[in-house]
């Protein structure tokens, strides 16, 4: 997969250009939380920010398809920088919580998103689709296009890579440099990592503004069923990434013993990681659907068992059993797309699944955290487990609409019989 022509043009700059959306949350939190003196405060803003972006994600995706990524991403990154550090000076200053919401709202509205259009560029160069230097579409065989899962698998643990480095880099420069320093960082690295991924023209998916402008170009990626399916059951994903962080940091503060929370939670992060490399490499015989259904399925089964656990030994093995079903679980969701979702629209889809894991994510934080709080770590463990329980319910009620619709099948009838004719 990595020897495909020109992957490491936007693969470098696009490793870079993500690593900030890791850096957010947690910047947003120790800063508002130094100024304010309040976590709740801190986590309102950052909650406001993750909500913004999931709202406005998806509008900034359709955009980069009509337009092109770049048209879309650097304006998107110069909005970004200044919004952030209109909030930084807002908090340092000690402007009231209703200003800190009003600029969280375009940091989290601008929020690059790389990680969609580096999938997007994937099914471009190995699906097929053409790309905007104009050259024409790569070659459609059926090797090149059976690396798309993989594709898909590499994108899953470069995201959890980031997931891993972000908030460890950002926690240390806001507590070891400056509390305005994690959010300083987390801007700088958006405006010069999306430039030079902007700067990579040859990988671009083709606008869909260019051309002739028919009705398939012009198709919402919100308006295909299966994407609407697989929005609703990737909040589940959300769930389990925003109820395992809060209740991981509850139960470490549970045992007296808070460094816990940071092996714990890497454990899951390194199950995760593991899964993707390890359903990156196979090649699978069973159909994309199935595969979903089935990783939803022990997904749901593994965080069935988190409320129950009370040692970390127990709460380490399950946290890895999350992260090796999470990870086939997103792989799948995401090559899903390729097949439904017109080349014109991909991107778009792509940051509706994204900005679904953000939401669910954010709504975990806020009802896990108020259940923790009011009957312990316990409680805020049946959040993952309701909201993967819930999207499995979903998919297995939906899944005919997962199916791509056939194009270009004729229906075929019998001939008629013909009038008999005399001949020579």
């Amino acid at each position: 997969m990595l020897r495909t022509p020109g992957a490491w043009t936007f693969l470098l700059p696009g490793f870079a250009a993500r690593q900030p959306f890791a850096m957010l949350t947690i910047s947003i939190v120790l800063l508002v939380q130094h100024t304010t003196g309040s976590y709740g405060s801190a986590g309102a803003v950052a909650a406001v920010t993750g909500v913004s972006m999931a709202l406005f994600a998806p509008q900034g995706g359709k955009l980069a398809d009509r337009f092109g990524q770049r048209a879309v991403l650097v304006p998107g990154v110069l909005v970004h920088s200044v919004s952030a550090a209109a909030l930084i000076a807002l908090a340092l200053s000690g402007a009231p919580l209703w200003a800190l919401f009003l600029a969280a709202v375009p940091t989290g509205a601008s929020v690059p998103q790389v990680g969609p259009m580096v999938r997007s560029r994937w099914a471009a160069v190995l699906g097929g689709s053409p790309t905007g230097d104009g050259s024409g579409p790569p070659s459609r065989t059926a090797s090149r296009r059976s690396l798309l899962p993989t594709a898909a698998a590499f994108e899953s643990v470069t995201d959890e890579f980031t997931f891993v480095i972000g908030p460890v880099l950002a926690t240390a420069l806001s507590t070891g440099l400056h509390p305005a320093a994690g959010l300083s960082a987390e801007a700088v690295l958006s405006l010069a990592g999306g430039l030079l991924f902007a700067a990579q023209r040859g990988t671009q998916p083709q606008p869909s503004g260019r051309g002739n402008g028919t009705a398939e170009r012009r198709t919402s990626a919100l308006s295909v069923p299966g994407v609407r399916v697989l929005a609703v059951a990737f909040l589940g994903i959300g769930a389990v990434f925003g109820g395992m962080q809060v209740s991981l940091t509850a139960f470490a503060q549970e045992i007296g013993n808070p460094g816990a929370n940071g092996v714990l939670y890497g454990i899951f992060a390194a199950g995760n990681m593991l899964a993707g490399v390890a359903f990156g490499a196979v090649a699978w015989k069973v159909g994309p659907r199935r595969r979903l259904m089935a990783g939803y399925a022990a997904l749901t089964l593994a965080t069935s068992m988190l409320w129950a656990v009370h040692s970390v030994p127990l709460l380490a093995g399950l946290g890895l059993l999350v992260g090796l079903s999470i990870a086939p679980t997103l792989i799948t969701g995401y090559t899903l797309v390729e097949p439904l979702v017109p080349a014109s629209a991909r991107t778009e889809a792509f940051t509706w699944l994204t900005g679904a894991v953000a939401l669910g994510q954010a709504a975990a934080v806020t009802v896990a955290g108020q259940l923790a709080d009011a009957h312990g770590a316990s409680a805020g463990f049946v959040v993952p487990l309701v909201g993967t329980a819930l999207a499995l319910i979903t998919l297995v009620a939906l899944r005919s609409r997962l199916a791509p619709k056939a194009s270009g099948r004729v229906a075929a009838r019998g001939m008629s019989h013909r009038v008999p004719m005399t001949v020579d």
